[in-house]
């Protein structure tokens, strides 16, 4: 038996994840956002076959992968960079997925297709079907080797007029700080993200795992180092609680997952100091839950908010 005999065609979608390493795809029932199926290629981001992108190739044979039973099913598909307003193409992704900037999905694809911000498709698939399950109003702030972001607001994802909309990490935290590579003043990126570990711990540590390992094992100047990257997240944290009144607040990435309860305990306590919570409102703060499925999941819920 066909998955297209046991699920109505019309029921389903494919969800594409382009990563820098990897292309992910799953075949998702669009009613409940169970996955019935996925697929897995290697991006091999910088290679070419008669000038089209071969990342663009893989995406399409992960979906003559997942799709069976005649049907042509829609797609969505998220990647770094900013996304179109109209949705067909990423208009901005400097330095790496080459070809990436300005390609037409749905007419290379020939299809209905849907291109998101990966970031952005990630958090509808916490909306969905993770930790912020059922919210209308939820920020999520991705720490790892940059800091990302994206916002619901209403149901609705923030994407702004360009598609800048939810870079959470490009928010200034410390006007007297160095600008960060989007010309931004002490960024929230540049105050706890990977790619600048080094500089932030007098060229001690190459990765945030090491400093906070350092900072467990009582190294004081680590210590240091690292509570007042925690202490610029919780004050960025509560100038975003009190812009969007969000029902919660989401936090992945790799940084997240790996530091746990040396990230959760600090930042907890600076969220206590500064928070505005007016008639003892706290906003809950949650680890991201939808896994490494969240983006492919993500699109395909944003195909179901344009219908």
């Amino acid at each position: 038996m066909t998955l297209h005999s046991t699920f109505p065609s019309d029921r389903l979608a494919i969800g594409i994840d382009l990563g820098g390493t990897q292309v992910k795809g799953a075949l998702v029932d669009r009613e409940s956002g169970e996955i019935l199926r996925t697929a897995l290629l290697p991006t091999r981001d910088g290679e070419f076959e008669n000038e089209t992108p071969v990342f663009a190739m893989q995406v399409a044979g992960i979906i003559a992968e997942l799709e069976t039973g005649g049907a042509r099913l829609p797609v969505g598909l998220a990647a770094p960079g900013l996304a179109a307003p109209h949705g067909r193409c990423i208009t901005w992704m400097p330095g790496r997925m080459h070809g990436l900037e300005g390609f037409d999905w749905p007419e290379f694809l020939q299809r209905e297709t849907r291109v998101l911000n990966d970031a952005q498709a990630a958090l509808l698939g916490e909306a969905w079907t993770g930790a912020a399950k059922g919210c209308r109003d939820v920020f999520m702030v991705t720490l790892g080797t940059g800091v990302g972001g994206a916002v619901l607001t209403g149901g609705r994802l923030l994407t702004g007029a360009s598609g800048r909309g939810g870079h959470l990490g490009h928010m200034c935290v410390d006007v007297n700080a160095p600008k960060d590579v989007f010309n931004t003043p002490g960024s929230l990126e540049a105050m706890i993200g990977n790619a600048t570990v080094r500089e932030r711990s007098g060229g001690r540590f190459a990765s945030t795992l090491e400093l906070v390992q350092a900072a467990q094992s009582g190294d004081e100047a680590a210590m240091r180092a690292w509570h007042d990257s925690v202490r610029k997240l919780a004050a960025a944290l509560v100038s975003l609680v009190n812009v969007f009144d969000p029902e919660v607040i989401i936090l992945g990435g790799g940084i997240a997952s790996g530091a746990g309860t040396a990230l959760l305990e600090p930042l907890e306590r600076w969220l206590d100091e500064y928070e505005w919570r007016p008639g003892g409102l706290k906003v809950p703060l949650k680890m991201a839950s939808a896994g490494e499925w969240a983006g492919a999941l993500g699109v395909v819920r944003g195909l179901r908010s344009e219908e």
